[in-house]
C-alpha cells in the first residue's frame, strides 16, 4: 500500500450526477487528504492523518510544499495519429478562403490522408508518442485516438496497427476508433454507400481480427456522408460488436439525433445542434462532446454546451486535436474558453473532462478518487483548485500519477 499526501484539497469529484448540471457547492473536497493505493487502485480517500495512523505500514509518498489532487484528465476525442501539417490550411482559412477552396488547393482532408499514407508505420508511431507526452504534461492519463486519415484496408490498419504498438510504449491509456468513414476517398471508385459497405465488408473484419479498435466512428456533414447511409452503416457496424461514436452536427443540424436513434456512446462536435435536438440528446445517455478546440480553429460557434446541461444532457469537453481544424491541442485552454463563453461552473467542466468523460469511452473505472477506481490522479501546486481553470492552461501539474505510481 501507497499513502500519497498530504494534500491541501483533494477535489474527488465524488457523488456528482452523471446527467444535467453542477454547481460548485456539490463537490466534494477533503482538506489535509491522502490517497491510499494498491495495485494500481485507490483504497481509500480520506485525511492525510487518519490514513496514515489507520494504515502505518503503508508507504508514504510524501508530498511537500501547498498542493492539491484531483483525478487525471481524459481526452475523449483526438486525431493525434497523423503525417505532415496543415498550417497552410490555417492562414488560407483566415485569409477567407472557404474550406471547398481549400481543398481544391490541395489542402483539407485529404492532405491529411495523401501525408499518412506517405507516413511509415515507425513515423506514425513517433509522431502519436510525440503527442502523447504534450497530453501526458497537461495530466491527460486516458486519451481516445482515431484512425480515419488512411481511407483503405492497408491504410487504415497502419494507423490503428501504430496505435497499438504506440501503446506498447506508453503508460497512458489509448483509445483506439476506427474512423474509415471520415470521407469517401478521391481514389476509391464507387458510391459513398459502396464505399461505407467497403468499410463494413472489408476493413471492420480486419480490425476486429486484429483486436485493433472496438469502436467505430462516422463524420455525418453534407462533404462527409449522408445522414439516412450513415445511419445504416451505425447499425451494421453496432451488429458487428462495436461500439459507435458520431461526428455529429458540426455544419448542418440532424445527425446528433441519429447518434441518438443508433445508441451511439457520443455525439461530437454539435457546433449547429439546434433546440430541438439538444432536448432529444439531453433525454438519453448519448454524451454530448464539445471540441471547442474546433470551433477556435474554424471561427465556428462553440457547442451549445449551456443548453445541453441546463436540459438535463451528459457533457464532455475534449481536444479533436488534429492537423487540420484543430491543431491546439490543449485541454485545460479550451475547456477554460468554453467555460467563459458557455457560463460553465468549474463543477461542470471538470466533470467534463474526467468521468463524464470516461463514459463517453465506457471507462467507468476513472475519473473520480474513490475506493476501487483506478488511481490516475494529477497534483498541482497551488492552494485552490479553481486556480486550474483560471490560469486558462498555464498552470501544469506537478505530478502525474498513472495506476498509483508517480509518471512525471
Amino acid at each position: 500500500m501507497k499513502l500519497s499526501g498530504p494534500f491541501k484539497q483533494i477535489v474527488t469529484l465524488s457523488n456528482l450526477p452523471l446527467k444535467g448540471k453542477l454547481n460548485d457547492e456539490q463537490l466534494e473536497i477533503i482538506n489535509d487528504g491522502g490517497i491510499l493505493t494498491e495495485n494500481g487502485i485507490i483504497l481509500e480517500v480520506e485525511k492525510f492523518e487518519v490514513l496514515k495512523q489507520k494504515f502505518a505500514d503503508s508507504e508514504i509518498d510524501l508530498i511537500e510544499n501547498e498542493q492539491i489532487a484531483i483525478p487525471a484528465f481524459i481526452d475523449a476525442h483526438t486525431h493525434i495519429c497523423f503525417g505532415g501539417n496543415r498550417a497552410n490550411d490555417f492562414a488560407m482559412r483566415n485569409a477567407g478562403k472557404t474550406y471547398l477552396e481549400i481543398a481544391e488547393s490541395g489542402g483539407g482532408i485529404w492532405s491529411s490522408v495523401q501525408h499518412t499514407r506517405k507516413a511509415s508505420e515507425d513515423d506514425l508511431i513517433d509522431g502519436i508518442l510525440k503527442r502523447i507526452n504534450i497530453l501526458l504534461n497537461q495530466g491527460i492519463t486516458t486519451i481516445e485516438i482515431k484512425s480515419g486519415y488512411g481511407l483503405n484496408v492497408d491504410e487504415e490498419l497502419k494507423m490503428l496497427r501504430a496505435i497499438k504498438k504506440a501503446q506498447t510504449k506508453t503508460e497512458v491509456n489509448l483509445i483506439p476508433t476506427c474512423l474509415s468513414a471520415h470521407l469517401k476517398p478521391r481514389d476509391f471508385e464507387g458510391s459513398s454507400e459502396d464505399y461505407l459497405n467497403y468499410i463494413i465488408d472489408e476493413i471492420l473484419p480486419k480490425v476486429k481480427e486484429e483486436n485493433l479498435s472496438n469502436r467505430v466512428d462516422i463524420f455525418i456533414e453534407k462533404s462527409a456522408f449522408q445522414p439516412e447511409e450513415s445511419k445504416a452503416f451505425l447499425l451494421k457496424a453496432k451488429a458487428l460488436g462495436f461500439q459507435i461514436t458520431v461526428h455529429a452536427d458540426q455544419f448542418t443540424a440532424g445527425s446528433s439525433r441519429i447518434a441518438v436513434e443508433v445508441g451511439a456512446k457520443s455525439a461530437d462536435h454539435l457546433e449547429a445542434t439546434i433546440d430541438e435536438d439538444i432536448e432529444f440528446l439531453a433525454n438519453s445517455n448519448t454524451v454530448a462532446i464539445a471540441l471547442p478546440g474546433a470551433s477556435l480553429g474554424l471561427g465556428e460557434p462553440f457547442s451549445p454546451a449551456r443548453k445541453i446541461l441546463d436540459r438535463g444532457g451528459i457533457l464532455a469537453i475534449a481536444t479533436d486535436w488534429n492537423p487540420g481544424s484543430a491543431p491546439m491541442g490543449n485541454l485545460i485552454t479550451q475547456a477554460s474558453i468554453l467555460a467563459t463563453y458557455q457560463k460553465l461552473t468549474t463543477a461542470e467542466v471538470l466533470s467534463a473532462i474526467t468521468f463524464r468523460a470516461a463514459y463517453a469511452l465506457d471507462l467507468e473505472d476513472r475519473g473520480i478518487l474513490a475506493k476501487g477506481k483506478k488511481a490516475d490522479f494529477i497534483t498541482y501546486e497551488t492552494d485552490n483548485f479553481q486556480n486550474i481553470l483560471y490560469n486558462q492552461g498555464s498552470l501544469k501539474p506537478s505530478k502525474v500519477y498513472i495506476n498509483g505510481k508517480s509518471i512525471l
